[in-house]
């Protein structure tokens, strides 16, 4: 079971962003039962806003980070987490937010700590995140920092190859299977949604529960693997 099994928003918010995304619009109650979680749809719908919020509700760093990650970049969080509740089945502290967009941010902030004690380091792979590859040091950080507690993934794909999408679904399935740590994670990638058991979420002018082959993320992707050429025709025909 889920540490986090509820998210739910309260009635009595203000009006404006980001009380106004669409699939706000009637309100927010997601009652989570698997382990991995899915949050799909379109850029600028809201992903990573909801991500940051829950992120916030549990006191991880808003800027990437878990609890006891201090530093500050440009301020980025909006007021919904001041309107969230979330319910636990068995409360943790423990945990990470990842997000893809700041991730230099945090290895920045890495470095700066490791100047004053070098140890800080194995959490990461023994190596300065910033000596490593986007890719290699995203999964430096999924194999030899996460262990037990809640993570929130805002679009990890967005520096893995396929290959190494497969090693993070490796690692969620190693951690969640033996009952050590929940994911939720906003994605755009096929592969990662693809994981077995997961609950998928789709944001549009609501948020409702779909299942993987119903995502437009594979259908798309399939239809087009299948047939490039029904596809060019149409992206490169001359006005």
């Amino acid at each position: 079971m889920p540490y986090l099994s509820r998210i739910y928003l309260k009635d009595n918010h203000p009006e404006g962003f980001p009380f106004n995304l669409p699939f706000l619009n009637n309100g927010l109650d997601l009652k989570l039962k698997s382990n991995v979680a899915f949050f799909v749809g379109e850029n600028g719908i809201g992903k990573s806003t909801l991500l940051e919020a829950i992120a916030e509700k549990c006191d991880f760093n808003v800027s990437g980070g878990s609890r006891n990650h201090n530093y500050n970049f440009h301020k980025t969080e909006s007021e919904l987490s001041e309107y969230l509740t979330l319910s636990w089945k068995t409360k943790t502290g423990q945990g990470f937010f990842m997000r893809a967009e700041s991730f230099f941010n945090f290895a920045t902030y890495i470095d700066e700590v490791a100047e004053e004690d070098r140890s800080v380091l194995n959490a990461y792979g023994g190596k300065s995140l910033h000596q490593q590859s986007h890719g290699e040091a995203f999964l430096s950080l999924f194999h030899n920092h996460f262990r037990n507690g809640l993570y929130i993934l805002d679009e990890p794909e967005s520096a893995l190859s396929p290959q190494r999408q497969l090693s993070l679904l490796s690692v969620i399935h190693k951690l969640e299977k033996a009952g050590k740590a929940q994911f939720i994670i906003s994605s755009h990638s096929p592969i990662l949604m693809s994981y077995p058991g997961a609950e998928i979420y789709v944001l549009d002018d609501k948020i409702q529960q779909t299942s993987y082959k119903e995502t437009e993320h594979y259908q798309l992707t399939k239809n087009f693997l299948e047939s490039p050429e029904l596809y060019f025709r149409h992206l490169f025909e001359d006005d």
